[in-house]
């Protein structure tokens, strides 16, 4: 059994969806940001730096992983899916979730900042943000020109990069004219794990779930 401490955010879908992919047993503890739960000193036991997801898996001794990315490594490894088992395969995935890691997640969660929730109006941060949130949207277009997903099967990486570009929206960053990227997009949410991954935790009201999406990204 796996104990998932989380929130409904794109750091956190990624775990939710990972468990509903790959059908593993996990207890669901909702952290509300909005109280500042993740700053409590149960919480930074487990992750001092005070961020969702924590996942702590009872079956190896209690093992305590945060960061997103890491947490999804070791669910793959630990299952053998989701990740190819072949060395190249293996770094293909690993490079795109570095990718997004590195990127896609850092410069769209200064975009949301910027574009929703700065104390004040910064037109060339918005800009700069949101334009290089583009061009990352962009290079995902064109490695999807000709896959159906970015490292070969469904994986670890599509997981990690769709969890915060099907957002696109909330941080106005556009994908007109990503004609590969929008395919995919749909691709992935038509998943029925993906489907279930996103609404766990249970959303609350629409502007609650906004705000707690604006706590997670200017707490990042």
């Amino acid at each position: 059994m796996i104990d998932l401490y989380t929130a409904a955010t794109p750091n956190g879908w990624k775990i939710s969806i990972a468990l509903e992919e790959l059908g593993l047993p996990y207890e669901l503890h909702a952290v509300d940001l909005v109280k500042g739960e993740q700053h409590r000193p149960e919480f930074l036991a487990l992750n001092p730096n005070g961020r969702i997801p924590v996942i702590v898996d009872r079956e190896a001794d209690g093992l305590v992983i945060f960061e997103s990315g890491a947490i999804l490594l070791y669910l793959a490894e630990k299952t053998g899916e989701l990740m190819p088992r072949d060395l190249a395969g293996r770094w293909e995935v690993i490079k795109w979730l570095m990718f997004q890691m590195g990127g896609i997640g850092p410069m769209q969660g200064q975009a949301v900042t910027f574009e929703r929730y700065f104390a004040e109006d910064v037109p060339a941060a918005r800009t700069r943000y949101k334009h290089e949130t583009r061009r990352l949207y962009e290079v995902l277009d064109g490695r999807l020109s000709d896959r159906d997903y970015l490292a070969g099967d469904y994986s670890i990486a599509d997981i990690a990069n769709w969890s915060w570009v099907h957002t696109h929206r909330w941080s106005r960053v556009p994908v007109e004219g990503l004609d590969n990227l929008q395919a995919w997009i749909e691709r992935v949410r038509a998943r029925p794990a993906v489907k279930r991954g996103v609404e766990i935790p249970p959303p609350a009201g629409s502007a609650e779930k906004q705000i707690a999406f604006g706590a997670a990204i200017t707490n990042r």
